[in-house]
């Protein structure tokens, strides 16, 4: 390790005080206890520290190839963390999915239960949380004075997932952990003053949105280009030119749709529409699961299987990854997500599963790509090998560093990377993995077009509204009409798009990135070229920006 390394692990022991959630989140010990500062004071330090770190980066020469790229990655990610807080993008940031109320909600769902220093640590963060939210007001009412602030919608929609946590009969979020937990005497009771704090807190957050931000939030929910143009950048960890980058994306969504189509006809006969492959599949008693509980099993089964066959012949897969939890959320927000192990492995990697309320029938068929996405050779493959190469990564790049581009790119490259090691030759798989895929590529149409406003071509390969601009109601319209998942799922879905620029399109546009990435490294090795090779060394760099990774991959 050298000056790049030692900067680089500096950062990490000087940002964990500051982010004590995202300390939590990314399994570093010591501060389960703290939900820290929401205020604007507390952003400003962790800006000021991402400043001054920046500065020695600057200054500093990598010693190795190694260094070099780990410099590149965090000069990469922290630029545009500090660019994106400088724009008043961090401390306005607030949607159906990210938002400071967001993660200091969920990161209880990555802490101990067992023992009484883990309870204690939970009976502390719900203690502090109405603290906590009190900051996060200030910050966002800071921004809005400042001419920061998202969308009226927005602040609707999140306020109503705060009436759903704290409604005694829907998720009942912090009076249900703590009837979870095992505590007596003084604990108990601190147990329950905290939940009952946290509750009215995370109530009153939902009237300040409802009541006082709302009525200065913008009315359009449209980003802008300028704005669209770095939470892309942020997001993928690459420029790419949007306006190609949308036309691409109705290409590769008529290309795929072909595809479906191909396999509806294999699943009910010649001529055979998507639909009704895919009304034939739901009404399969052989493809369907009764109850959540048992979909989880379903999952985790899977799961499994997939490492032990994957390990040792298309992977070499640490002993420590070899273990995968599969969870049902605490919450029914409708996401599917996993959660890294944490740094010492005692946490281990989780795939999760926010069933919505009501839902209690389940289709594998659409479901055994997700496991691929969200397990192995996916999310967890990349994550937790990731946090197992000490010997190859500094700190930052182990626990820290995360690009969505990266990230969720490479998981649905796993999804078509299992059908080409012939893991979905069962045509509803098959169909199951391109449904998704399909979704991915409409959301990249949807989202550039929404927040751009842009015209619909008019020579459009699905006839669609030719001519005219992307609306939110066009947007749900289009969904609805390539995308085969419940309404409830739906709005979901576009309410994220909306509320989180940028971010919808880094699956399918990073998958592109990565596809790439491996046709240049084949132009490059010819016929030395070995797929099972290429995926160590891209995976042995760790998580980076996508124009971040090209470079260290063409050094190889």
């Amino acid at each position: 390790m050298g000056q790049i390394d030692d900067l680089a692990n500096h950062y990490v022991a000087e940002w964990a005080p500051l982010n004590p959630t995202g300390a939590t989140y990314s399994g570093i010990s010591g501060y389960d206890d703290q939900l820290g500062d929401l205020s604007p004071a507390g952003y400003a330090a962790q800006a000021d520290l991402t400043r001054r770190t920046l500065a020695k980066l600057d200054v500093t020469e990598p010693e190795t190839e190694a260094e070099r790229t780990a410099k590149e990655a965090m000069q990469e990610r922290l630029g545009l963390e500090l660019a994106r807080y400088d724009a008043g993008e961090t401390t306005s940031e607030l949607n159906v999915i990210a938002s400071g109320l967001h993660d200091i909600r969920q990161v209880f769902d990555l802490m101990p239960t067992e023992g009484e220093e883990a309870v204690t640590n939970i009976a502390a963060r719900l203690n502090q949380f109405a603290g906590a939210v009190e900051d996060l007001r200030t910050t966002l009412r800071t921004a809005a004075q400042q001419g920061h602030v998202g969308s009226r919608v927005q602040m609707v929609e999140v306020a109503k997932q705060c009436d759903i946590w704290t409604d005694p009969n829907g998720d009942n979020f912090f009076h249900g952990l703590v009837d979870r937990l095992t505590a007596e005497g003084a604990l108990a009771a601190d147990l329950r003053r905290g939940a009952a704090s946290a509750t009215a807190a995370t109530a009153q957050f939902g009237q300040f949105l409802r009541e006082e931000l709302a009525p200065l939030g913008r009315e359009k929910q449209a980003a802008g280009r300028e704005r669209y143009q770095l939470a892309s950048q942020y997001f993928l960890g690459a420029k790419v030119d949007l306006d190609e980058t949308y036309a691409w994306g109705f290409e590769e969504l008529a290309r795929l749709e072909s595809e479906m189509r191909a396999v509806a006809a294999r699943i009910v006969g010649p001529g055979a529409s998507i639909d009704e492959a895919v009304a034939a599949l739901d009404s399969d008693p052989a493809r369907s699961i009764h109850g959540k509980e048992a979909f989880r099993d379903w999952m985790q089964a899977l799961a499994d299987k997939a490492i032990g066959e994957l390990h040792g012949t298309h992977f070499d897969i640490p002993e420590q990854v070899r273990r995968i939890e599969c969870c049902l959320a605490p919450t029914s927000d409708g996401a599917i997500y996993y959660t890294g192990p944490s740094e010492d492995f005692s946490r281990p990697g989780r795939m999760w599963w926010a069933v919505p309320q009501g839902i209690t029938e389940f289709s594998t068929w659409r479901e055994v790509t997700t496991v691929y996405h969200e397990g192995v050779p996916g999310h967890h493959l990349q994550v937790a090998q990731t946090a197992v190469r000490a010997e190859l990564l500094n700190r930052w790049q182990r626990l820290l560093c995360w690009c969505s581009g990266h990230g969720e790119g490479w998981a649905l490259y796993s999804e078509r990377l299992m059908d080409e090691l012939g893991y979905l030759e069962d045509p509803g798989d098959k169909l199951g993995m391109l449904d998704g895929q399909a979704m991915r590529a409409a959301r990249v149409i949807v989202d550039i077009g929404m927040h751009l406003e842009l015209e619909i071509p008019k020579g459009n390969p699905f006839g669609f509204h030719p001519g005219e601009r992307w609306t939110p109601e066009l947007g749900w319209e289009f969904m609805r009409a390539h995308c085969r998942v419940p309404d409830e799922n739906l709005r979901f879905e576009l309410n994220r798009y909306l509320g989180w620029p940028g971010q919808a399109p880094s699956y399918k546009v990073g998958e592109r990135i990565w596809l790439q990435a491996r046709e240049d490294a084949k132009a490059r090795k010819g016929v030395d070229f070995n797929l099972k090779e290429f995926h160590r060394a891209a995976l042995d760099l760790g998580s980076l920006g996508l124009d971040p990774l090209r470079a260290a991959l063409a050094r190889l």
